[in-house]
């Protein structure tokens, strides 16, 4: 079966050529799938994408036009693919269900350690042989006040984490684990949760109902001092009232691994032209925060999780086989 993969990461490519070495024919693409490149893709049934890929309507007719039956998108999330649109062209949708949490968990964690230490500030002085402590103190994370949002695989994992620096947890979920429970955490509401805390975590995935959860009014709430963490989607965060709290001197450290407009500048190099987007060039301005380019789920053992699905979801589909990976068409 001929494969077209799209938007291929340099360390990715040869990860995925091996795991479809035996029976496809694959043709890797460093490129993201949207209007302009969909022609591309004309005589491939079946197409692999990532998150950042657009499959809106148009894009989904200009597929379906060129022959394309099966978009395997090499991710958990899939809010930028048009299912409704996927279905009434006939189109199969299948996308990754599960893959190492405790990629994304870790990188969660590196960024609220490295904020709260000041790590990128004390690095970029030290090339410049300048060794100064001034500006740099931080807090002990043992006995911090931890807050998670969304408690599930990736949320239990930070939790875990959290738990082995001596935290006392808080959690807010629409669900509760029991596995984070057991760790000491308390389920408490949204907006104590964002009150007491120390430190905050995202990890629910982006809803109609979760779209700027984050708000300007839930950022009044934070403690001055408290550091936020996101990992999961961009949506989450309203970025412009966050640059306004950054600006009157609220929050100890914001680390970002998503942002709401990351499409079209996140996994692309933009160092020589810039970007036009003032939001996120003011974002990056503040010297507590660091923005890392949706890399939380980076990891050789995710990686490799991902494409091991992609590879099943392909063979499922050319066996006639659906699964918990299949989004469209749904189980009847």
């Amino acid at each position: 079966m001929e494969i077209l993969a799209y938007g291929v990461q340099a360390d990715e490519q040869p990860m995925l050529r091996a795991a479809f070495e035996d029976g496809h024919k694959l043709r890797t693409l460093a490129v993201f799938l949207n209007a302009d490149t969909a022609p591309l893709a004309s005589g491939y049934p079946v197409l692999s994408t990532s998150v950042n890929c657009d499959l809106d309507a148009e894009v989904l007719g200009l597929l379906a036009e060129g022959g394309t039956k099966l978009i395997a998108q090499r991710s958990t999330g899939f809010n930028n693919i048009d299912l409704k649109a996927a279905a009434e062209l006939g189109l199969t949708i299948a996308r990754v269900s599960y893959y190492s949490p405790y990629a994304v968990a870790e990188h969660a964690w590196t960024l609220a350690l490295a904020v709260n230490r000041r790590l990128s500030r004390a690095a970029n002085r030290s090339r410049e042989f300048d060794f100064r402590l001034d500006g740099l103190m931080g807090r002990d994370i043992h006995g911090m006040t931890v807050g998670v949002i969304g408690t599930g695989k990736i949320g239990e994992c930070f939790a875990r984490i959290a738990a082995g620096f001596g935290t006392e947890l808080l959690g807010w979920d629409i669900a509760e684990n029991p596995a984070c429970r057991e760790l000491g955490m308390r389920y408490v509401s949204r907006e104590e949760l964002l009150e007491r805390s120390d430190l905050i975590s995202l990890h629910v995935p982006l809803l109609p109902d979760t779209h700027h959860l984050i708000d300007a009014a839930a950022l009044a709430r934070m403690k001055d001092d408290a550091i936020l963490v996101n990992s999961s989607r961009g949506g989450l965060v309203d970025t412009a009232a966050l640059v306004e709290t950054l600006r009157t001197g609220r929050l100890a450290g914001v680390g970002l691994d998503v942002y709401e407009e990351e499409t079209g500048v996140f996994f692309y190099d933009r160092s020589l032209e810039g970007i036009d987007d003032d939001v996120l060039a003011r974002l990056i301005s503040f010297p507590q925060v660091l923005v890392t380019s949706h890399q939380a789920y980076f990891t050789r053992t995710a990686v490799g999780q991902i494409i091991d699905a992609t590879v099943k979801n392909v063979e499922d589909f050319a066996a006639g086989r659906r699964s918990e990976n299949t989004l469209v068409p749904k189980a009847g």
